[in-house]
């Protein structure tokens, strides 16, 4: 790091949060004091279940859901597992068609090539320029051999936010079960099962300042999934092995302190958003903004720069003591770029050109700031010594 930076810029809240404080003061008894299994009989036991279901009651309250309707998972990833490999193993005598959506998470497009060896029909429906999906390009693509389309929430990537309440419109006309992995979406938008009637939604403690290494499948009543997990029959006989309860109280009041902030923090984080957006642009020759204008995230802003590589950029940056991202980090270890950013629209040298900025409730104003003095001058930097970049473009 350059030896004048003397603070850290972090601005990739999407792939990791750090624990709330607050949230950490919660967890700590329950490492030592409070060390109870929910699956004994005993007092200790006892306790220990109480807590579980105290908990369990509080993250149903964040989606508007019932406390019977949520089973704990390790994560989002294996949430979304349990959700697709579930209900499709427990649904496949209706149909064997699933539609998701060009641009979801890869660990839904995994989940669903996995699905594909093994006997199902998988549609990926294209999206805009923008990543939305067309509500009615989605009903076009529904056999009488559907049973379920999963749709992410917002994109995790550019951080545009999906027609959730018409696209459950149109499945819902058509007795189809609909999942979303809602995780990007989580403490940033109102999220509400009443309101908008998903079936089977997948959340993450860690996106919420909670603990790592937990997560939530929510499972409206009368929804049927098989288990993927199979062992002493925890969560219902859903998703068996000890129940992690540390991280259970700490995501359960995470969820609380969202719960509370949320309308605050939204406003602060989007003026975070608006000012690096528009700084960027004005300051920056072509430079261009990635997702919705509008339909975005609150912590999200998304370019492309013309003429650089986000590698590049990133490292450079990081040399700088600023902390961005080049894409989703569950896929940073390949080289191809962005199947978002492509099924977008966009050429290969686009979308290796792209940065995403992600801010959190410990960003300051003078981060956004700080960005705004050293990217200048580091794309200048880099389109200097870039042969694919024509200096006479921007004059």
């Amino acid at each position: 790091m350059d030896a004048n930076v003397t603070r850290e810029v972090y601005l990739d809240y999407q792939s990791s949060k750090p624990v709330d404080p607050r949230v950490l003061d919660a967890m700590h008894p329950y490492f030592s004091i409070k060390f109870g299994n929910p699956s004994s009989l005993h007092l200790v036991g006892d306790e220990a279940t109480k807590v579980l279901e105290d908990s369990r009651e509080k993250v149903a309250a964040f989606i508007g859901a019932n406390q019977k309707e949520i089973i704990f998972t390790s994560g989002a990833t294996e949430s979304n597992n349990l959700a697709l490999i579930g209900y499709a193993m427990r649904n496949k005598r209706k149909g064997n068609h699933i539609i998701i959506s060009e641009v979801e998470h890869i660990s839904i497009f995994n989940i669903t090539k996995y699905l594909e060896r093994n006997g199902f029909e998988v549609t990926r429906v294209p999206v805009d320029q923008y990543a939305r999906v067309s509500p009615k390009k989605l009903e076009s693509r529904i056999t009488d051999r559907t049973i379920l389309v999963s749709i992410g929430y917002a994109s995790n990537e550019v951080g545009t936010i999906q027609p959730m309440e018409e696209i459950c419109d149109v499945i819902k006309r058509k007795g189809i079960a609909i999942h979303t992995d809602a995780v990007a979406a989580e403490g940033l938008l109102p999220l509400d099962v009443n309101e908008v009637p998903i079936d089977l939604m997948s959340i993450s403690s860690n996106d919420i300042y909670g603990p790592k290494g937990l997560g939530v499948l929510y499972i409206r009543d009368g929804v049927s999934v098989v288990p993927t997990i199979i062992g002493g029959g925890q969560e219902r006989g859903l998703r068996s092995g000890t129940e992690n309860i540390p991280a259970v109280v700490g995501m359960a009041e995470a969820t609380q302190i969202c719960s509370a902030e949320m309308p605050e923090e939204a406003k602060r984080l989007s003026s975070f958003r608006d000012r690096l957006i528009k700084g960027v642009l004005n300051k920056i020759p072509k430079a261009y903004l990635n997702g919705h204008p509008t339909e975005r995230l609150k912590n999200n802003a998304h370019f492309r720069f013309e003429g650089v590589e986000g590698e590049s950029l990133l490292l450079s940056l990081k040399d700088r003591g600023i902390s961005v991202s080049t894409g989703s980090a569950c896929t940073s270890k390949t080289l191809e770029p962005s199947h978002t950013l492509i099924a977008c629209g966009l050429l290969h040298e686009e979308a290796h050109g792209s940065l995403e900025f992600t801010f959190g409730r410990f960003n300051t104003e003078s981060d956004i700031e700080r960005v705004l003095d050293v990217l200048p001058g580091v794309l200048e930097r880099l389109r200097g010594l870039s042969p694919l970049y024509e200096k006479e473009l921007i004059q």
